[in-house]
């Protein structure tokens, strides 16, 4: 558990006043901060959700749980994660480390590394089966990954499976930190990354658009209406992969007009403009979803990513200043409560910074120093080529 009651803070004290500007909207330290944040935020929501994960009967979870999960939590015995304790990672979580550590190793993204440390680290832990390997839990992309990699011996690149989930988000979101200044380099890797285990266009559009967003989180933007329109204008420029079927503002094209220029590898823009939608929805006094949790209600439960993403982006944008309250409620929601806190957790923190991250949510996390000292690095980087 964390080794030194004050040690994360004092760690990160020293990273953001060595040398770093101080102030402004564009500061390094804001900037290391915010890209620190959104790291350590998805390993926080990872770990809050190994406890109370899957539950689809909410009464269910409210006898094991109580009214409000507040913390992290033991997984009860004969559920997912069994025999793991409170503030531990899942094999969400510990394939992110994995991406970090590469990340920050290679001083960026290289995919020859990450598929070596897969091949290296994480597949000779498996067998094929959903309960077994890191975190007790194995998902259906890295199931099927694994039986084409080692049973199949299939090379990387022919490796995706059809799984609609988000494992791929959550291990691409460090891409997304690692590029957050350069959407064009940040969007070929999150979907070169992507495809190693998911091979569906739609999952890809979106997990590359969940990491735009958060780039534009960590530069400083702010995730509400007007978000989604800074990101259309980076497809306008070329930097984000996705076809535009509209002009300005979601006018309808003239006659005459000519196809835009450039046709992105994504055929519909959709996926860049269902932030500002869900951000509107958390600022509309006329839609309310209370408690906040129920928005897994709203949007659904299930693992699938276009159940997730909706409802990781309205928390992030309702709560988009107070950390605890996002991945409370994406945790008290039930279901794929864990990658909802996980998506969460790096949204917001990347609007509240490190900074704004309570401290008992960092000393309640396993091995928070390392993983601590590993965000730093890596947020250190945020801001380069």
């Amino acid at each position: 558990m964390f080794s030194s009651e004050a040690g994360l803070n004092f760690e990160f004290a020293e990273f953001i006043s060595s040398g770093y500007e101080t102030g402004g909207f564009m500061s390094d330290k804001n900037i290391q901060d915010r890209a620190a944040g959104a790291i350590m935020g998805a390993f926080i929501g990872d770990a809050l959700g190994l406890g109370p994960h899957w539950y689809y009967d909410l009464s269910e979870l409210r006898r094991d749980y109580g009214d409000w999960i507040a913390d992290y939590t033991d997984p009860k015995p004969n559920r997912y994660h069994a025999g793991l304790k409170a503030g531990q990672l899942s094999q969400a979580g510990f394939i992110l480390k994995l991406m970090v550590q590469s990340l920050v190793e290679r001083g960026g993204y290289e995919a020859e590394d990450f598929c070596r440390r897969m091949d290296e680290t994480l597949f000779p832990l498996l067998d094929g089966t959903p309960v077994n390997g890191p975190g007790g839990y194995t998902s259906q992309s890295i199931r099927e990954t694994w039986r084409r990699r080692v049973q199949q011996k299939l090379h990387w690149g022919q490796t995706g499976g059809h799984a609609d989930t988000t494992e791929a988000a959550e291990r691409t979101l460090a891409i997304a930190v690692r590029y957050a200044f350069r959407p064009d380099k940040l969007a070929i890797a999150i979907a070169d990354n992507t495809t190693l285990t998911q091979s569906d266009e739609m999952v890809a559009a979106m997990t590359v658009a969940y990491g735009a967003v958060l780039g534009l989180l960590i530069q400083g933007h702010a995730l509400d209406t007007s978000l989604s329109g800074k990101l259309m204008n980076l497809v306008k420029s070329g930097a984000l992969p996705f076809h535009a079927v509209t002009g300005d503002s979601l006018q309808p094209p003239r006659p005459g007009d000519p196809d835009p220029p450039r046709a992105g590898r994504f055929a519909s823009p959709d996926a860049l403009l269902t932030p500002s939608y869900m951000a509107a929805a958390a600022v509309d006094p006329d839609i309310r979803i209370e408690p906040a949790w129920k928005v897994s209600i709203v949007y659904g439960m299930p693992c699938a990513i276009y159940h997730l993403l909706p409802a990781a982006y309205y928390l992030a944008a309702r709560f988009h200043d107070d950390f605890e309250s996002a991945v409370l409620h994406a945790i008290n929601g039930g279901g794929q409560n864990l990658s909802r806190a996980i998506l969460t957790g790096a949204l917001v923190g990347a609007q509240t910074g490190l900074s704004g991250i309570p401290q008992r949510l960092l000393d309640g996390l396993d091995d928070s120093v390392t993983l601590g000292k590993l965000a730093m690095e890596l947020a250190a980087m945020a801001g380069s080529a």
